[in-house]
């Protein structure tokens, strides 16, 4: 990316010849904690004189973009002349020496591994089944760039680098508990993304909601998509990918059912957007209306059973695996 003006073109290759004429760098082998930081430095050419800093910046290092060059402005990892600024809209004089820290980027600093203890209720050499934790971030995103599932697969076994998100072919929530499938190999990552899509793969979850139950057995085949009023929720909408969830009710007490839900599609949020729609919110499910009870300071979903046939194998495979015991104190409380 460089920076804009009638005389971008040579813009590079000014600030090359300034590097050239520059004395000699520092090796870059500086360290922030435990990560390599490499530093570009240069003096500043005439065609970047009254430039802004921060597009003088891309040129020392047009790999990054200008937005993440400006976050280690305002971290403090950029130099003029030998003194920190922070400034991206200062203008720069030909003849100053810029020296910029390239700490990587949060996102580029993922995909590491990280040990972790894994509750695997099956392994082979091709598929692993797991019981996640509720609390535990299944893939790294904003706010969430370490201490991932992904980040402990990684650490698990070598073939996960080689395979796409480390080998997890669908997601659970951050707090919902429960089974997840993870492909070894990528035959197996290839087979297990195909049954998905096929719905060859059944899977039933436990949930906890609140409101006023129409029948004992529903389904609910409403379209999911994107909430067009808030970015961070998923909605029943028109326009959404077909979806259907049927539930049915093992408990009752006053207002608050213990349902069994099974998925036919796996859209985002899917159970959650469900019941919200039809006035059941899951118990704590802040996102979607529903109200901590029961002892339950997270969204009551628990992912309890998968059947499938093994992705190399083809041999039919069930997994059953108990709530944790938030979930299972909430759920006897609603049996009596």
């Amino acid at each position: 990316m460089l920076p804009d003006g009638p005389e971008e073109p040579n813009y590079r290759n000014a600030l090359a010849i300034a590097l050239a004429l520059a004395p000699e760098a520092d090796d870059g082998s500086e360290r922030e904690g435990e990560v390599e930081v490499e530093s570009r430095e240069g003096v500043v050419p005439r065609a970047l004189h009254g430039q802004r800093l921060d597009k003088a910046l891309v040129t020392l290092a047009p790999e990054f973009s200008r937005s993440h060059l400006q976050h280690l402005l305002e971290a403090g990892h950029a130099r003029v002349d030998g003194l920190v600024e922070r400034t991206a809209s200062r203008r720069v004089r030909a003849g100053q020496r810029l020296v910029v820290e390239l700490v990587p980027t949060d996102e580029s600093r993922a995909f590491r591994p990280e040990p972790m203890v894994l509750a695997r209720v099956f392994e082979d050499e091709h598929l692993l089944v797991i019981d996640k934790p509720a609390g535990l971030v299944v893939h790294p995103a904003p706010g969430h760039w370490s201490g991932t599932l992904l980040n402990g697969l990684l650490a698990h076994h070598a073939a996960a680098a080689t395979l796409p998100r480390a080998g997890i072919v669908h997601r659970l929530d951050k707090d919902t508990s429960g089974l997840m499938l993870v492909g070894k190999s990528l035959p197996a990552v290839t087979a297990l993304v195909r049954d998905i899509g096929a719905r060859d793969v059944h899977r039933q979850y436990l949930g906890i909601a609140s409101g006023r139950l129409a029948a004992q057995r529903f389904d609910v085949t409403e379209p999911i998509g994107r909430d067009p009023r808030n970015r961070l929720r998923m909605a029943v909408v028109h326009s959404g990918k077909p979806a259907r969830t049927d539930f049915e009710s093992i408990a009752s007490a006053g207002r608050m059912h213990a349902l069994r839900c099974t998925l036919h599609t796996g859209r985002t949020h899917q159970i959650r957007v469900h019941l919200q729609s039809i006035g059941l919110p899951l118990v704590a499910d802040a996102l979607y209306g529903g109200k901590p009870a029961l002892g339950m300071e997270r969204q009551a979903l628990h992912a309890t059973s998968l059947r499938l046939e093994h992705p190399i194998t083809r041999v039919p495979l069930v997994f059953e695996c108990a709530p944790p015991a938030d979930f299972a104190a909430a759920w006897r409380e609603v049996l009596g």
